[in-house]
């Protein structure tokens, strides 16, 4: 089955059909490094982290590009706030970036490149648009000539005369007309810049990702990625930047994740609920952070609140049991067969539906739903007392394969309280059944896991040994 994926420049779902076979060139705009990043970057870090995996696994070979914005003006605001330098800031925050993406499960991209370190490229990229007619020099800045590129609001799905009812010069702009943008911005006094052939200064914002896209990927790539709020003008402004340099098409598949609520308000510092990553994994386990993102469909908005994280602990908690159930049943039993296609068959049939969401446009919500079918038939195979180490190890292989996809970690963790309450009810409903077997089992596994039961007039309690 092909991987379908839905294309915000089309505005359907197309088959993806790379540049060159099994070889995928991916960039996704990353974040600008002046603060810790809050939930509403994690969403793309974690969507599209998810997207690469299932693209590997689908047997891609993954080139995966994304960026740090490590100069723009609220890095420049930062640094006159705290008194110190712009490298200074960016370079901590790119270190908080990685440990927090680290702990969402995100792996690192294969390159990250930083603007700081691009200097040159960016500068040639301009030139070369000023050289080409697409780009103006007006008093130490330069601008792109929006109009002179033919398919400008393409991916945004605006024309022209649509845009320019909203668009403004503002105060200090030396544009020629309101609807272009800057690629260079002439240095202020005391602000960081560089040497140009327009005199001191630093990148515009949009111009960035066009040049480094273009220096790691190529003239053309197969997938560019961001959150909702980045196709327009930002990539909008990177296609007509691109496109006017190359002559070639910039990018052959848009993807963009939907935006995030807090409590069904949108999140902004004004309201008081802007989250920051940094905060919320303190308090949560990072992965319950990240199984809650992709709940839902990555197209879809979010809507963020602790209700929902409880629930989603939950649940996660729920299918970390059913493979340690699995697990326990192997290493426990002394009696292991071989001989039960039925079962694996379903469990088999269960992989297949999950890569089939995965194609559908990285359906994870439903992927996730597979995963409890896969969950639910796990404790229904214990329950019956079957021991076939064929099952057992599919099982547990399939299970470790969609964790591995939807980028959780399953084996080798402290099972969280709310998981361990969850056995004890197990082993109680067990004994209820009187399947004493089972509920020695889940005893024993208890056992193993430095978890100590102690009857009382209460009831069952428990503690950590």
């Amino acid at each position: 089955m092909p991987v379908m994926m839905y294309n915000t420049l089309t505005r359907k779902k197309e088959e993806f059909i790379p540049l060159e076979k099994d070889k995928v060139k991916m960039y996704v705009c990353g974040p600008t490094v002046y603060n810790y990043i809050h939930i509403g970057n994690a969403r793309p870090a974690i969507v599209f982290d998810t997207v690469r995996r299932h693209l590997q696994y689908r047997g891609f070979d993954v080139k995966y590009v994304s960026n740090f914005t490590d100069v723009d003006d609220k890095l420049i605001r930062a640094a006159n706030e705290l008194g110190e330098e712009v490298p200074v800031i960016a370079d901590r925050f790119i270190n908080a970036y990685f440990e927090d993406t680290h702990a969402l499960g995100c792996q690192k991209a294969d390159v990250h490149p930083r603007v700081t370190e691009n200097i040159e490229l960016i500068i040639e990229f301009i030139e070369q648009l000023v050289e080409k007619g697409f780009a103006y020099e007006s008093g130490g800045d330069v601008y792109y000539r929006t109009r002179q590129f033919d398919g400008y609001g393409k991916l945004s799905h605006q024309s022209i005369d649509e845009l320019k009812v909203g668009a403004r010069i503002g105060a200090g702009e030396k544009k020629d007309d309101a609807l272009d943008f800057v690629l260079w911005k002439a240095a202020k006094e005391g602000e960081i810049s560089w040497g140009s052939p327009w005199g001191e200064g630093r990148p515009g914002w949009h111009i960035e990702c066009s040049a480094m896209a273009r220096k790691y990927l190529g003239d053309s790539i197969d997938i560019h990625a961001g959150g909702q709020d980045l196709t327009f003008p930002h990539h909008e402004n990177e296609i007509a930047q691109s496109e006017a340099v190359t002559g070639k098409p910039f990018a052959r598949y848009w993807l963009h994740n939907g935006y995030i609520n807090i409590d069904n308000e949108k999140m902004s510092k004004s309201l008081g609920n802007f989250v920051l990553v940094h905060d919320i994994i303190k308090e949560i386990d990072p992965q319950v952070l990240r199984f809650f993102m992709l709940s839902v469909h990555y197209r879809h908005p979010v809507n963020y609140n602790k209700e929902l994280l409880d629930s989603s602990a939950a649940a996660l908690g729920r299918l970390k049991i059913a493979y340690e159930n699995l697990k326990h049943r192997k290493q426990s039993s002394t009696n292991l067969t071989n001989d039960d296609d039925q079962w694996l068959e379903k469990v088999n049939a269960h992989h297949d539906r999950f890569l089939a969401e995965m194609d559908d446009d990285f359906n994870t919500a439903n992927a996730i739903s597979v995963l409890f079918d896969l969950s639910k038939d796990a404790n229904v195979y214990l329950l019956e007392q079957h021991t076939s180490v064929q099952v057992i190890d599919t099982f547990l292989s399939k299970y470790e394969d969609m964790f591995f996809v939807l980028g959780l970690t399953i084996q080798g963790e402290e099972l969280l309280d709310e998981e361990i309450e969850d056995l004890i009810e197990q082993r109680n409903q067990a004994r209820k059944d009187r399947n004493f077997t089972r509920a020695d089992e889940i005893r024993d596994q208890l056992k193993e896991l430095n978890i100590i039961l102690e009857d009382t007039s209460q009831g069952i309690r428990w503690r950590r040994g």
